[in-house]
């Protein structure tokens, strides 16, 4: 049968451009970590690699999408990365299937192959080449035997339950007790370093009770002048902690037997000075050397942690 020219022509063009896309794939290869031992619901990994002509990219669009292939077998995951290959370049395809067949005995199945197309963008136009990645198979499993043995009673298809022992609770509970008992003791230790009920009335510490009273006088006072009582709760601790009335003339005295005390002597001068003016001086002469809530509670406070590290 004799071919028109223009036939020939078509023919010949048609030659040259599969001739030209073959060699812009210049090989296509699917790895797989092992093509048997695979059960229903399982994982199955392939690598393509795919080696192309330097200068064409990879097209997203061609690659599967992930989803439902067939009615046993899910496309979970896919990757395609690319990297420089001698002279040429390498996209490399990772993919994860899973398999939903149940089988019932051992046999291949076939994963389907898909085309991948590649471009080469340039002043002159663009230029495309697919590459066929093949199908390939792998062998799945049976979870189960088709036709088990027959046994009379059905309760011996049927695993017994796994033994376990009865637990000692000894342990746990003398752990538990002993945290408890370690809890305790650390929380007394720290009532009686703070003076926490039932040690807040001991005489070892008056100035920690004053704090404590101090506070909870200026919190209930308005204005910023101390009240009586406050002044009055630190005079107790003074008086306690000398072992007698304390006035201002023997603050020298208390300060040399209580040498920790020492550092805040001005404070308790201008207590005492505050003092005097509160009790016994004028009205004006009150007002004009009164000292805040705020200022002798801070010093009650002060006065309290020297006595806890005394």
């Amino acid at each position: 049968m004799r071919i028109p020219p223009a036939g020939r022509l078509a023919l010949i063009l048609s030659a040259l451009t599969l001739s030209a896309a073959e060699a812009q794939v210049r090989s296509v290869e699917v790895r797989t970590p092992r093509p048997f031992g695979y059960f229903l619901g399982d994982l199955v990994q392939a690598q393509v690699d795919i080696v192309v002509e330097p200068g064409f990219r990879l097209q997203a669009a061609s690659l599967p999408q992930p989803g439902a292939l067939t009615y046993w077998l899910d496309l979970r995951d896919l990757d395609a990365t690319a990297s420089v290959y001698g002279d040429a370049q390498r996209v490399r395809i990772g993919l994860t299937y899973q398999t939903l067949y149940a089988a019932l005995d051992a046999r291949p199945l076939e994963i389907p192959g898909f085309t991948v197309t590649f471009v080469s963008e340039s002043d002159h136009g663009a230029a495309t080449a697919k590459a066929e990645v093949p199908a390939w198979s792998f062998n799945v499993s049976p979870l189960r035997e088709v036709q088990p043995p027959a046994r009379s009673d059905p309760r011996d298809y049927l695993r017994p339950d796994g033994q376990v022992g009865p637990g000692d609770p000894r342990p746990l509970l003398l752990g538990a007790a002993a945290s408890t008992a370690l809890a305790l003791l650390a929380f007394a230790g720290l009532a009686h370093d703070r003076t926490w009920w039932p040690f807040q009335a001991r005489r070892s510490r008056p100035f920690a009770v004053a704090a404590r009273r101090i506070r909870a006088l200026t919190r209930r006072t308005e204005g910023d002048a101390a009240p009586r009582e406050a002044l009055l709760a630190l005079h107790q601790a003074l008086d306690t902690r000398a072992g007698r009335r304390l006035l201002a003339d023997d603050l020298g005295a208390f300060l040399e037997g209580h040498q920790a005390f020492k550092r805040w002597g001005p404070d308790l001068a201008r207590f005492f000075e505050a003092s005097r003016r509160a009790f016994f001086g004028p009205e004006a002469e009150a007002k004009s050397g009164a000292l805040s809530g705020a200022d002798l509670a801070s010093l009650a406070r002060r006065l309290a942690r020297v006595e806890r590290s005394a």
